[in-house]
């Protein structure tokens, strides 16, 4: 199966180009991406797997929903947009505050709360950026010019590859704060600041 690939070094210029759209755009600073640093500064790298699967898996989803042209066919009914984004600022709201309030790792019980898979599955198909950014990604790759075009399928394997590794790489950044975190005054400054950022992301994925 990749010996065409390989053997077709058209490819690679499409190819490439897509790898770094994707970079540049799904990569950005935004909800999903923030709150996976923030969850994972504020809970340490262990126990934000969970919730960072939810955010890969429901990105992958939002990728789909895109691909097939279903996000059109929901765009289509009036109602359901403000829905989704008032749904979905509401929940990052909450996650903001379960995050400034975080204690300190040191001073975390078993019983701390800490967002599950089901939270970033949610916050991934309620992100409004995801949609915009994945949309403009597969436009740009589908209206590039020169080389040869890439197959609908080898794009989504590509995109949903550059999603487990930009979500795993922004966890990585937010688990190393956590070794901070275990300072009251550190922890809470801390957290403080990645939870106005998720807010602020947020604002500008909406209005921005």
């Amino acid at each position: 199966m990749t010996e065409p690939l390989l053997s077709q070094p058209q490819l690679w210029r499409p190819l490439l180009a897509l790898v770094l759209a994707a970079t540049v755009v799904m990569g950005s600073p935004g909800p999903a991406t923030i709150s996976v640093t923030a969850v994972g500064a504020a809970f340490g790298l262990r126990d934000s797997l969970r919730y960072t699967l939810g955010i890969v898996v429901g990105t992958i989803a939002v990728l789909l929903v895109v691909a097939t042209g279903t996000m059109a066919v929901l765009g289509s009914i009036p109602k359901l947009a403000p829905v989704l984004v008032v749904a979905s600022a509401a929940y990052i709201l909450y996650l903001a505050f379960g995050i400034a309030t975080a204690p300190p790792l040191a001073a975390r019980t078993a019983e701390a709360a800490r967002p599950n898979w089901l939270a970033g599955f949610l916050l991934a198909v309620a992100n409004p950026k995801a949609y915009v950014a994945i949309a403009a990604v597969l436009a740009g790759a589908s209206s590039s010019q020169g080389g040869a075009e890439l197959g609908l399928w080898l794009k989504l394997t590509v995109l949903a590859a550059m999603i487990v590794v930009i979500h795993a790489v922004w966890l990585l950044a937010g688990a190393a704060f956590a070794r901070f975190l275990r300072r009251p005054v550190a922890s809470r400054i801390i957290n403080l600041v990645f939870a106005a950022t998720l807010v602020l992301t947020t604002v500008l994925a909406v209005y921005g």
